[in-house]
């Protein structure tokens, strides 16, 4: 389909009633779009359900998925295997799809024989004991009726149907293609074959059920009317004003301004309440009671918050305020590092207990806070939160990675659609995207989110790319998403360590006024005229180079961390650089190696506003062609190293500090 763009259509059923076919738009990425198609059902649906009381079962019968595939593409893409797990779930369930194979045979140029080791096309489908008709292309009576009967299925089961319909492309690919270069036997057939249309009117003929005369008449009717709708295509296009450009904000002017979204200590008491406090019926683990405490502590203020409470803070009282919230991914209820608990499990009979879906805002009941483990994918479920975001952009929808790397897996969706859906389609999203990142010495594999492909993406203020490093940090920029106006898909990079480390902590006062900083200057310089070098971090390694500079006493250093890479705060760090009048060095420390990380995206920013006399530096690890080293020992050393060249000292001091 040209450019790939999506429509929607009105059309009458005989019994006279509306019915909206809406087609989605999608990338050439063969069956990319069916989790996306999936999300937006499950949306619509969940819009039936909460604002129109409707039951699960009952917007089924509203709102039906339907798939075109390729006989070739859903054999070869596991993308169709993933949508398909994805279809019983309780977050997922669309009441049943009507898959529509397209089977010509050939896929692209490449025969069954060598694109397939299964007999059928659709053998995948057996895995989730998808039911499916095979019909002959040359038979439309068949069609028609196999059609009906998956209806009939999919209204009574609620669940998935397959249908494989059996032809041919008579012109190869397209029309310009020459198929009898790799299929000679086959298109010989093929052009001997009189057609479909051809074999079916003499049918028709010979049962008298029509005349020639009437196969005449209807053949000319049906070519008037398509030319009438080209004819009426053309006009509409020479009278269509040029496509109205949508308002973007400029992104070297971002970030200066804070957006304000704090929350009231009673709103937050509420929240903190709601997660610390156990049902009496509910018999909780032994090993959650401290835990639960220590929320409760929170929520008093006795003791700093982190990050999971403040996380927790933000859903809650969004909620609160009548917007839902939308979390899902790979063991996301409890959190892979064990630190969120939003779900929690009876000890005695298993039910399930998730104190943030208990919230309610008594003007908008329905909008509630739904935390999902997903299947152990990252292609299909990501493309359906996309999808579901898409139609509900008044809301938090939100997909966690289990570690940030397995982002990787999903990369299609991230190219074809988050990055680039607005620019193609203007097709709008507010989707979430939580990135577990950070150097702990455990090794290539989990260590990095690959921050670094996400900046070379953006463009034309495309998404926002972050990283927090604070519970009130996130907590700000959870709430800015669905409170600002542009509508835009967020990549956070979050924390592993940083969950739990006592100096990356928040207050409850954090919370109750202004808003996501961008960047955050260095609150410890007292006398900015003493400062010297100026480094520039963003995410774990700024509580590494706090706590050396401390223990060192380097007082002419001031560390300032950039919280937003994209849009880039290029205002914010302008004014910041100029505070400092006599920093001579400005240096950029990651702990990701040189070819990976923020610094290619921030080296020709930074020096677009180098302060003038001023030197920019790179401090971190060389490139490799791996993101981490496998050796806890070497990571400690080049960890070490990083940090004692960006604040100038040496190994002695900091081994004389300890």
């Amino acid at each position: 389909m040209k450019y790939h763009q999506g429509a929607i259509g009105l059309r009458k059923t005989k019994a006279g009633k509306d019915l909206k076919i809406q087609l989605s738009c999608n990338p050439s990425h063969l069956e990319t779009v069916n989790p996306v198609v999936e999300g937006m059902a499950r949306a619509r649906q969940d819009e039936l359900r909460d604002g129109h009381g409707k039951t699960r079962e009952e917007t089924y019968a509203h709102i039906l998925p339907m798939l075109l595939h390729g006989d070739a593409a859903f054999a070869g893409q596991g993308v169709v295997m993933e949508t398909l797990q994805l279809a019983g779930l309780p977050g997922y369930r669309t009441g049943g799809t009507i898959h529509l194979v397209i089977n010509n045979q050939i896929g692209f140029t490449t025969s069954p024989g060598l694109s397939r080791s299964s007999i059928y096309s659709t053998d995948a489908a057996h895995i989730t004991h998808t039911p499916v008709f095979h019909i002959n292309g040359d038979d439309p009576e068949a069609a028609f009726r196999v059609a009906q009967i998956a209806l009939d299925y999919r209204r009574e089961f609620n669940k998935d149907v397959v249908i494989d319909l059996v032809g041919f492309r008579r012109l190869g690919h397209n029309e310009g293609d020459e198929p009898s270069y790799t299929q000679p036997v086959m298109y010989a057939r093929v052009k001997a074959h009189p057609g479909t249309r051809h074999l079916y009117a003499e049918q028709l003929i010979r049962e008298a059920v029509i005349t020639a005369e009437d196969l005449t008449a209807m053949t000319a009717k049906v070519v008037e009317k398509y030319e009438g709708i080209l004819a009426r295509a053309k006009e509409i296009a020479v009278k269509k004003p040029a496509r109205a450009i949508l308002p973007v904000v400029a992104a070297e002017d971002d970030g200066s301004a804070v957006l304000e979204t704090g929350v009231s200590a009673a709103v937050l008491k509420q929240v903190s309440d709601k997660i610390s406090l156990v049902p009496d019926t509910f018999n909780i683990n032994p090993k959650m009671v401290g835990q639960l405490a220590r929320r409760a502590k929170m929520g008093d203020g006795e003791v700093s918050m982190d990050w999971a409470f403040g996380e927790a803070m933000a859903i809650g009282s969004l909620v609160l305020e009548g917007i839902p919230v939308r979390f899902s991914g790979q063991d996301s209820g409890r959190g892979t590092f064990s630190q969120r608990h939003a779900n929690m499990y009876d000890t005695m009979t298993g039910d399930r207990w998730a104190p943030l879906n208990e919230l309610r805002n008594e003007a908008t009941p329905n909008a509630r806070a739904y935390i999902f483990d997903s299947s152990l994918s990252e292609y299909a479920v990501l493309g359906f939160e996309y999808g579901y975001s898409v139609v509900s952009q008044q809301q938090i929808v939100a997909w966690e990675a289990q570690f940030g790397d397995f982002g990787n897996g999903a990369q299609i969706m991230i190219d074809q659609y988050i990055s680039s859906s607005e620019d193609k389609w203007q097709q709008m999203s507010r989707l979430v995207m939580l990135l577990p990142h950070g150097y702990e010495g455990q090794g290539p594999e989990h260590s990095s989110a690959r921050l670094e492909r996400y900046l070379q993406l953006c463009a034309e203020n495309n998404m926002q790319v972050c990283y927090p490093t604070t519970p009130a940090q996130y907590f700000h920029l959870l709430r800015r998403q669905v409170k600002q106006e542009i509508a835009r898909p967020l990549i956070v990079m979050t924390p592993k360590s940083l969950l739990r480390l006592p100096a990356a902590s928040s207050t409850m006062a954090e919370l109750e006024t202004g808003g996501f900083q961008s960047v955050i200057d260095d609150s410890r310089i007292e006398d900015r005229s003493k400062v010297k070098r100026v480094v520039l971090c963003s995410g774990k390694v700024y509580y590494d180079l706090d706590a050396a500079r401390e223990t060192a006493s380097a007082t002419d250093v001031a560390v300032v961390r950039l919280e937003q890479f994209y849009p880039f705060p290029a205002a914010k760090l302008t004014e910041i650089f100029a505070s400092y009048p006599n920093a001579v060095e400005i240096v950029w420390t990651q702990e990701e190696p040189q070819n990976m990380g923020g610094w290619a995206f921030v080296e020709p920013r930074l020096r677009a506003i180098l302060p003038t006399d001023s030197t920019l530096q790179y401090i971190g690890r060389t490139a490799s062609a791996s993101p981490a080293t496998g050796s806890y020992a070497i990571h400690n050393l080049e960890q070490g190293k990083l940090v004692n060249d960006s604040l100038n000292i040496t190994a002695a001091e900091t081994s004389a500090a300890g």
